[in-house]
């Protein structure tokens, strides 16, 4: 059985709750020391983000969460921990203090890491009895979450210390970004600095605004940055010819006057090589067409999280299916359909990339995503809109079946079309078929009953509702009875 494990966190402002939350989900138990009396409402306030967040990251259940403590004095919070992590304001003489208090009561070989975004492990470690035991370990918020951590240490810091510092990172789910050599804000600071002191220009200049320049980030390289990084993105840029192409084309932009940061290293054959040759050993077993097709996936990967979230270069894209939704045929009320005695188009796609499954065709459940869509437009249709749901009532689905006949790959277009079997009184009696032209892909029959959100059962919809939902069955009314409908598993198809 693991050792349980304490972390002492000295400091609960937006970063200390962050670790508290990182160690405590990942079954640490967690000592907080920090005067002020607010302490505990702040980090529970962190903590219950974290709780909602975290734990649905993965894809296997994190450890029991560990036990979270308050404490006053920092004697009490350190003794007996095995990691500390000092996250008080950025001030030396604060830290200086702060590092000054833990003699004699951590252990010899217990890493004290400190949260210090500009502060180098040399002046942490300034006149400090426990120097070989503290290192910078600079995270990004929110803690708990994103997973790089920079590690910096000095001479003073044995390799075992640092070795140990990675692997409880790393046990954390984290990523320790090991500095080759400490540099005053360290790597990750330093970048963000230089946008952050060109865009304050731009706003300054009255060329762009805040709203303008984030969205030149979230819309544009931000998402390329997110899945590749600076370099991999500028390595595709260079085509087939990679890296080297790239450089030699907007090398010679650097001493061009496009930004206030003029102070830049001299373009020169060594710096081109240098940078050549790390880029071909980080990317090189990889040929440009695949790198593209990488970047793609995790493009439309991402951008699709952010239109189910509806944000950013999502909602962007949402705005778009809206506005394209009448010329792919899909109508947003039974008012709108030609022909109401015909099953009703509810969906109108094709298969994305990340559909798929191991055996590159489009997998089981998103074959219950196409039919639960094609319910949400049908409940739409009949006024059991987004405005319907928000006043308190709703469909609850109760039963599915589906049948899977046939399969899709990625670029596939397929549609869904159905019918109303039943809509009187509490429930809707739903038969879906999903295509691909006049492939039938699958069946889906679904039964719902109408709920009261506030009590949580059953009730009679609204008026308009079971008005228009009446109509559209009693139109159907009179369509074939689709085959496979009632079907029970292992029947003969």
């Amino acid at each position: 059985m693991t050792e349980k494990k304490t972390a002492a966190i000295l400091g609960g402002g937006v970063i200390g709750g962050g670790w508290a939350a990182r160690f405590l989900l990942n079954g640490w138990d967690v000592r907080v020391f920090d005067p002020d009396p607010e302490a505990p409402r702040k980090i529970g306030e962190v903590l219950a983000n974290a709780r909602r967040a975290l734990p649905g990251l993965g894809n296997v259940a994190l450890p029991a969460e560990g036990q979270l403590s308050f404490h006053t004095e920092m004697a009490q919070a350190v003794a007996g921990a095995h990691w500390v992590q000092e996250s008080v304001p950025e001030r030396l003489d604060i830290k200086h203090r702060v590092y000054s208090g833990l003699v004699g009561h951590v252990g010899a070989d217990v890493v004290i890491g400190s949260s210090t975004s500009g502060f180098k492990p040399s002046e942490l470690q300034q006149g400090q009895a426990l120097a070989g035991q503290i290192v910078v370990t600079h995270p990004f918020n929110p803690v708990y979450l994103l997973p790089v951590v920079e590690l910096v240490g000095t001479p003073a810091n044995s390799d075992a210390t640092i070795a140990q510092a990675r692997e409880v990172l790393q046990g954390l789910g984290m990523f320790p970004l090991h500095l080759r050599k400490e540099i005053d804000a360290h790597v990750a600071d330093r970048l963000l600095e230089a946008v952050w002191r060109e865009a304050l220009w731009l706003v300054k200049d009255g060329i762009a605004t805040t709203e303008e320049i984030d969205n030149a980030i979230r819309y544009g390289f931000g998402l390329r940055w997110a899945q590749m990084g600076l370099f991999e993105t500028y390595r595709i840029a260079g085509g087939e010819a990679g890296m080297k192409h790239f450089m030699a084309q907007f090398g010679p932009c650097l001493t061009w006057p496009w930004t206030k940061l003029m102070d830049v290293p001299e373009f020169t054959d060594e710096l081109v090589e240098l940078i050549a040759g790390q880029s071909d050993a980080q990317s090189g077993h990889l040929s440009i067409r695949q790198l593209e097709q990488i970047r793609d996936s995790n493009l439309v990967g991402m951008m699709r999280l952010l239109a189910a979230n509806n944000w950013g270069a999502g909602a962007l894209q949402n705005a778009h299916d809206s506005a394209r939704e009448a010329d792919a045929g899909l109508c947003s009320h039974i008012d709108q359909l030609a022909d109401l005695a015909k099953p009703v188009l509810t969906l109108n796609r094709v298969v994305p990339l990340d559909w798929l499954d191991y055996n590159g065709h489009m997998t089981e459940s998103r074959y219950l995503e196409t039919f639960t869509k094609a319910t949400d437009r049908l409940m739409a249709m009949v006024g059991c809109d987004e405005d319907y749901i928000a006043k308190g009532g709703s469909y609850f689905t109760a039963e599915t079946h589906i049948r899977h006949l046939d399969e899709a790959k990625a670029g596939t277009p397929i549609t869904v079309h159905t019918q109303v079997l039943a809509g009187e009184g509490k429930k809707m009696h739903l038969w879906h078929e999903l295509r691909a032209g006049e492939r039938l892909l699958a069946t889906g029959e679904q039964m719902l009953v109408h709920v009261d959100l506030a009590s949580r059962s059953a009730s009679a919809p609204a008026g308009h509702v079971a008005q228009a939902l009446g109509r559209l069955a009693g139109a159907h009314a009179a369509l074939p009875q689709p085959q496979g409908l009632g079907r029970a598993i292992g029947d003969p198809r």
